[in-house]
């Protein structure tokens, strides 16, 4: 039994004072309250009461008890059953052998399962006292027993919530809040305390809550947080790759109404792992910094979402990191023999072979491509000395130190032996004699073959410059089709395009390759010249450093190739023919494309030349009037034939020895179908400072997209070849022009001319100019200039117009050589106005539309 508290020892002392003050009265009481129930010498002064409470609440029931004789035994019970339960008793004696007792039973907290009869009872001497019976019932608010929980959901998907309360008293039914309001439709009350809530389609993060509704009130729930997350990136895919970088372009997942503003992109590699930020759009990125020639897998998540599927992807080859060893010469009768060691350090990719390179009194420098030898064999010749460097797919490799052969020491006259002349019999004369015919027959058989060989081209030596090495090249004498012919059968090109392409494809044996012009990221620009039946073609050669990826890549190529070689116009770049280089066992063949030879190479270089060589080249307005309308002038033939190139740009202009430009580099370019616009399917590099607005949100193309890369090339050309957005990267040029921000006129641009670009730049397609009004109005400003004088001291930063002759820095160009252009003479200098106004400058509130009218300006030469 507990012992006795200071609340029920103040009670029971209360108690016997009233006894002992009262005695009779008190017996009398307590004998009418138990007189029923109440063996002798046992009386009930205080029966528990009923008590009804809230779940959860304290409650205390109480007994007081009389009697005389030996001290009791107090104890409770529930519906008939002994309550193991906490209780405080306590005993206060009287006289003449009297004693007051009282018991409580304490339930803290009370329970669902609290709820019954309870009786007190007393036990002394045998006797038992049982009061009567005392109800406890639980009433109050519904208690939960399952509340929601937080949690992650992609857009679009699905998700169950379930919430569970009960009372008493009961029925107890279930509601449904989103951020705190019913939802809607709501959904169907649960009567039975328990509910499941299913969810779909979820596009925002919102917080859920139930209400648990009874007789006594209302009861709510913890609020769970549903994040809804954007699923996670699709199509992942190589977009490019180099000996250390690869770049990756995916598609967005839904996003539901949440905004995407950045991306993550992980690299793994032999358990090391790479992670880099990357601001979108563009969904693209260039991870560099990594090694060459490795297998990497690559995933790539956005804002919440989960990580993608890993992508594989493999750097190219670099090229070898270190010279070969041990170099070493050595004399074999009239040969030397070179022999070396590969290189113990990175190879960066696979060994494809090694370059000798060597010179001596005979040869000033020769280099040879030796394949995977280790030894050559050379002609002894004095001051002979050696280099050799490894190279793989990536490229050469360092060149080893140069070896020296030393000279051969001579064995002093007296120390040769002198021997005896041999007499001949007179029947060995005649053999003798044939022998002299054989050797003079092998002597003048050699004669005639090297005179031969010195009329067959040796287009290598052609194109090389002074002093530089060359590798020779000799053209062979077959220029048949059918290997051709037979490689497209064998690759399963249809009979119709093949039809198509015997105009187009060349025998790769008619194309002589000298000189390296220029080298890109996928290929590189050589000269050279095309074998014809007429005679030899200067032309430009692209080469690809990779092959093919697949046939249907393949096919698409030869398709559009079908296509360029119909082009006929004096301002787009035309096709002389594809060769198909076979590339490795049983791989697909990298395309050669044939191009006619430009002289003054591409738009963009030439512009820095004449800004930035010394001294700078003056421009006169003419001439850069001309090239804007040489370019309308192809663009507008390209939009009429429903093509869109889609990379126009100044360093995709060509430029050939008349200063007249060609729009050309048609790798992007399409052919419109039946509508009037080409969506982007999957994601791939774009020049995003030349794209219009709609294609970096939308990946949508038109010809009027191409009018917005026409006015970024303009500002091209007036600024002399700067770079567009200055100061802005990639990522930041979206957002710029969504602002409604554009490029500022460049130094010195007349403002009518600044006006035709902005007009251009128009966010809604419909207000840009087509080419054919371009063209118009650069036409209009052209013959707007003042005819040149006759004569002029000294051509003026100012020009208009005509011819004449400026001298400038030499001028490579594509072709790598050549006169400087011919900058036309400047009219006197009168200080009058300009001899034709043009279109003012657009007011604020946009761009003005209609067609542009003729422009009159003066262009600065010079540092713009």
């Amino acid at each position: 039994m507990g012992g006795p508290v200071p609340a029920l020892v103040a009670l029971l002392a209360a108690a016997a004072l009233r006894t002992a003050a009262g005695t009779e009265t008190g017996m009398e009481t307590g004998m009418e309250t138990g007189t029923a129930t109440a063996p002798p010498g046992l009386w009930l002064l205080e029966p528990p009461r009923n008590v009804s409470a809230a779940p959860g609440a304290a409650v205390r029931l109480r007994c007081r008890v009389r009697g005389a004789g030996p001290p009791p035994e107090l104890g409770w019970s529930r519906d008939g059953l002994p309550v193991p339960a906490d209780t405080d008793q306590a005993l206060v004696p009287l006289g003449s052998g009297g004693w007051l007792g009282a018991t409580e039973l304490r339930l803290v907290p009370v329970q669902g399962s609290h709820s019954g009869r309870y009786r007190c009872w007393a036990r002394a001497g045998g006797r038992q006292l049982l009061s009567p019976e005392a109800h406890l019932e639980l009433a109050g608010l519904p208690q939960f027993e399952e509340e929601p929980q937080d949690a992650e959901v992609p857009v679009g998907g699905a998700l169950t919530l379930r919430c569970g309360a009960r009372g008493p008293p009961e029925p107890v039914r279930i509601l449904w809040l989103r951020d705190g309001a019913p939802l809607e439709p709501p959904a169907e009350p649960a009567a039975n305390g328990s509910s499941t809530l299913r969810l779909s389609g979820l596009t925002r993060s919102s917080t859920f809550s139930c209400e648990a509704h009874n007789a006594r009130g209302v009861a709510t729930s913890r609020g769970a947080t549903i994040t809804v997350v954007p699923q996670p990136p699709r199509q992942v895919a190589l977009l490019g790759r180099g000996p250390d970088w690869l770049e990756l372009g995916w598609e967005l997942g839904e996003a539901g109404e949440s905004h995407v503003t950045q991306c993550w992109v992980q690299a793994e590699a032999g358990g090391h792992v790479q992670e880099r930020a990357a601001p979108v759009p563009p969904p693209a990125l260039r991870l560099a910094g990594l090694r060459p020639f490795t297998r990497y897998r690559a995933r790539v998540r956005c804002g919440a979402s989960a990580w993608s599927q890993w992508e594989r992807a493999q750097t190219r080859e670099g090229a070898p990191g270190a010279p070969p060893e041990n170099v070493t010469l050595e004399r074999a009768g009239r040969r030397v023999r070179v022999r070396w060691a590969p290189p113990s350090g990175q190879l960066n990719g696979a060994l494809r072979g090694f370059r000798l390179r060597y010179g001596g009194d005979r040869d000033p420098q020769v280099e040879l491509d030796v394949g995977l030898a280790q030894e050559q064999s050379l002609e002894l010749q004095q001051n002979l000395w050696v280099r050799v460097a490894p190279y793989t797919g990536g490229g050469d490799g360092p060149w080893s130190p140069r070896v020296l052969l030393p000279p051969l020491g001579e064995t002093p006259l007296e120390t040769q032996p002198v021997l005896p002349a041999v007499a001949l019999a007179g029947d060995q004369w005649p053999a003798v004699v044939a022998l002299v015919a054989l050797v003079a027959l092998v002597a003048l058989g050699v004669l005639v073959a090297r005179r031969w060989r010195r009329k067959k081209p040796h287009y290598g030596v052609a194109f090389a410059p002074h002093g530089e090495p060359v590798v020779q090249f000799r053209v062979r004498s077959s220029y048949s089709r059918r290997s051709t012919n037979a490689m497209l059968s064998r690759l399963g090109i249809s009979e119709e395009l093949q039809e198509k392409l015997r105009d187009v494809t060349l025998d790769r044996h008619r194309v002589a390759l000298g000189k390296t012009l220029g080298e890109g990221e996928f290929g590189s620009v050589v000269e050279g010249q095309l074998q014809q039946e007429s005679g030899v073609l200067r032309v430009a050669v692209k080469t690809m450093k990779m092959a093919m990826g697949s046939r249907a890549q393949l096919e698409q190529f030869l398709t559009e190739a079908v296509c360029m070689k119909e082009f006929d116009h004096p301002n787009v770049m035309s096709l002389i023919g594809v060769c198909l280089q076979p590339w490795g066992d049983g791989g697909l063949p990298a395309p050669i494309v044939v191009l006619p030879f430009m002289a003054h190479g591409d738009l963009h270089s030439f512009l820095l030349r004449a800004r930035l060589g010394q001294p700078p080249l003056a421009l006169a307005a003419g001439t850069l009037l001309r090239f804007m309308r040489d370019i309308a002038a192809g663009m507008e033939y390209l939009s009429s034939r429903n093509f869109i190139h889609r990379d126009l740009a100044a360093r995709n202009c060509m430029l050939d020895e008349r200063l007249r430009v060609l729009v050309a580099d048609f790798g992007l370019a399409k052919r419109l179908g039946g509508g009037q616009y080409y969506r982007q399917g999957r994601v791939a590099p774009v020049p995003v400072k030349w794209v219009a607005l709609e294609s970096l949100a939308d990946r949508v193309y038109s010809t009027k997209s191409d009018v917005w890369s026409f006015g970024v090339t303009m500002w091209e050309i007036l600024a002399r070849g700067r770079t567009p957005y200055p100061g802005l990267e990639n990522g930041d040029v979206y957002e710029y022009l969504r602002g409604g921000q554009r490029l500022r006129a460049p130094p010195g641009c007349p403002p009518e001319l600044y006006a035709l670009m902005l007009r251009c730049w128009a966010a809604d397609p419909r207000d840009r100019p087509t080419f054919t009004e371009l063209g118009g109005a650069l036409g209009g400003a052209l013959r707007a200039l003042p005819p040149p004088p006759p004569r002029a001291p000294r051509p003026p930063l100012c020009q208009h117009g005509g011819g004449g002759r400026r001298r400038g820095p030499p001028n490579t160009g594509q072709g790598g050589g050549g006169r400087p252009p011919r900058a036309p003479p400047a009219p006197p200098q009168r200080g009058g106005p300009r001899a034709l106004r043009g279109v003012s400058a657009p007011p604020s509130r946009g761009p003005p539309r209609g067609p542009p009218r003729p422009i009159g300006l003066c262009l600065t030469g010079g540092r713009a």
